[in-house]
């Protein structure tokens, strides 16, 4: 991601209208105000409300006031352009100072540590920054699309007590998987990639992530790898960017390759199988139908249930080896399958590569 720009240009706290200019000109040419109203066609009063800023310069006031003074209209838009550009940030600033105390909710250390945000001291510019980076323009939109976000999301009580970073974490996704150029979904296509992708568990972390991204986003499937966001404790997240591209977001927050790989399988269930108008969040609870769904399917497509009788009697290191060669997975997903079966946490545990960011 690009780094956020830290320098700011000075933004002065006040607007000069184009009149105070016209005043400056009428003075050089000795020209009165009744003279100026004549010469354009133009009452006293609309050139009072000019001189005030209370009413704009239209491109016709404008040509007006070129021919009678022999200033280019040109200028006369342009500094009617900046004037109400100006007043707009200023009203804009006093709406943003009115807000700050919202700025409490969002991680803002955090999202500057990692580079998306700028470090600023002008609370109110840094309030626009945070708008900025969640696409919305003011605390009510953000209110309106975080706030009350799909359904589904609502459940997780994360994002009822921290909707800050539980949305920072999600928006991350979205933002890293806007840039990411994906074919349009295709279920048969995406269901041949994932046969792919199992096999892929026995690769290196340098081997299997690119391809992973490579085979999902030729098949509609957009796949984002986003650091764990603190009060955040998610291990994945699915949401329909559009009717033809599926994000599909992950962490590494319990960083053994076999909860990386259940959790993405647990995605690729939702993207299969549930509605694309949900954000469906994977915060390890099976309340919702669906989670217990997407659960059981990741279950059986790394492992089917069938083997789990084998698995709970296995009784040592190449045990594990031997089956993870039968079934074509890495001996850590089948380590972790024996570990939950059987409850023995710390058996075989070291089978188990542990997956680390390294771009943070």
């Amino acid at each position: 991601m690009v780094a956020a720009r830290q320098k700011y240009a000075f933004e002065p706290d006040y607007a000069i209208p184009p009149g105070e200019t016209l005043r400056e000109v009428m003075e050089s040419l000795g020209m009165s105000q009744k003279e100026l109203a004549k010469r354009t066609d133009l009452t006293v009063q609309s050139l009072n409300r000019i001189f005030k800023g209370a009413q704009p310069i239209t491109y016709e006031t404008a040509n007006r006031l070129e021919l009678a003074t022999g200033v280019p209209a040109t200028m006369w838009n342009n500094l009617e352009a900046l004037y109400r550009e100006q007043l707009a940030k200023i009203h804009e600033r006093e709406r943003l100072e009115a807000d700050l105390s919202w700025l409490k909710e969002i991680p803002t250390a955090e999202l500057v540590r990692r580079g998306i945000l700028p470090q600023i001291k002008d609370k109110a510019l840094l309030l626009r920054e945070i708008l900025k980076f969640y696409g919305v323009s003011s605390v009510d939109a953000w209110q309106q699309i975080w706030g009350a976000p799909a359904v589904a999301a609502r459940r997780s009580p994360c994002f009822e007590s921290t909707p800050g970073p539980a949305s920072a974490w999600i928006r991350q996704g979205e933002l890293q998987t806007r840039e990411i150029d994906c074919q349009p979904f295709d279920r048969n296509r995406f269901k041949v990639a994932l046969k792919h992708i199992r096999n892929l568990t026995r690769e290196p972390a340098q081997v299997f992530e690119p391809e992973l991204k490579r085979l999902c986003a030729e098949s509609g499937v957009a796949i984002a790898l986003v650091k764990e966001m603190k009060k955040v404790p998610w291990n994945g997240a699915t949401k329909w960017l559009t009717p033809h591209k599926a994000m599909i977001l992950l962490c590494l927050r319990r960083k053994g390759e076999d909860k990386f790989w259940f959790s993405f399988f647990h995605e690729a269930g939702h993207v299969l199988n549930d509605s694309k108008k949900d954000l469906l969040i994977n915060d390890g609870s099976q309340d919702d139908p669906r989670e217990k769904s997407a659960n059981d399917f990741a279950s059986e497509y790394l492992i089917p249930s069938k083997y789990d009788d084998n698995i709970r009697r296995i009784r040592s290191k190449p045990e594990i080896v031997r089956w993870a060669d039968q079934l074509g997975i890495a001996p850590g997903i089948v380590a972790g399958r024996y570990q939950f079966l059987t409850k023995n946490w710390n058996y075989y545990k070291d089978l188990i590569r542990p997956l680390a960011w390294t771009d943070v």
